[in-house]
């Protein structure tokens, strides 16, 4: 049996892991779904203030509230940025950091910092617009989603908070690898903004030679939500990672 904690990626809550959730219970693991500060049904607390600290303490809490050890930590796509500064905070606690289609950065990068100017530019313009500095959903359907799936998230999602693309993270790339890690490229279709990511998880030098020695890579052939698209294929590896 191990410990779980999953965390969702932008716009998105708990909610996403609906499926996956019982299938690793089902199994005998432990399990908790957290939902970030102003996201999902914590949509209400959203204001201007919230910013990549403030998700970073979400995960730490949890962990803490939990009374996880030896825990398996799922980052989604703009988790990546909170998993790895949870993995350099509290190693100890850490028995392997999985990045579901996730930003994986270097020191001193952003969420931002890997996505084209024109994204960049859309997105803190939206947020600039919004009186809670907070920028709203894509459609999913550049997530692979269709049918009652699509229909699905387009109900579920919420604005994201704003001041978390921009904000830096500092962390020792030794520290964080020294924890096991697994990247998920999903890869039917690829998201745009993830791969820029892509070719890093595969080579030699990425965090000066920190990163491969105890990460894999894992394909799977579904979009960016696999919890949603292909979420016994997501247990599958997920399980493979205690």
């Amino acid at each position: 049996m191990a410990d779980f904690l999953l965390v969702h990626g932008a716009w998105h809550g708990a909610w996403c892991w609906r499926a996956v959730v019982p299938a690793l219970v089902q199994a005998g693991h432990r399990v908790h779904a957290l939902t970030l500060t102003g996201l999902g049904e914590r949509a209400h607390l959203l204001h201007a203030g919230i910013d990549l600290q403030t998700h970073i303490q979400d995960v730490a809490q949890a962990i803490e509230a939990e009374e996880m050890q030896q825990l398996v930590l799922v980052g989604h796509s703009y988790a990546g940025m909170l998993v790895t500064a949870i993995a350099d905070r509290m190693p100890e606690r850490l028995s392997h950091l999985v990045y579901v289609d996730a930003v994986v950065p270097k020191p001193g990068e952003s969420w931002s910092s890997t996505h084209a100017p024109a994204t960049r530019k859309a997105r803190l313009a939206a947020a600039q617009a919004s009186p809670l500095f907070a920028f709203p959903p894509p459609d999913p359907g550049m997530f692979g989603l269709s049918g009652p799936d699509h229909a699905w998230v387009v109900r579920r999602q919420t604005a994201h908070p704003g001041h978390t693309y921009e904000a830096p993270l500092d962390f020792d790339v030794r520290r964080v690898g020294g924890v096991r890690r697994t990247f998920i490229s999903c890869t039917a279709p690829a998201l745009a903004t993830i791969d820029a990511i892509r070719p890093r998880v595969g080579s030699a030098s990425f965090w000066d030679g920190a990163w491969l020695p105890g990460a894999r890579v894992v394909e799977l052939k579904t979009g960016h939500d696999p919890m949603i698209s292909a979420p016994q294929a997501l247990v599958d590896i997920l399980q493979g990672c205690c």
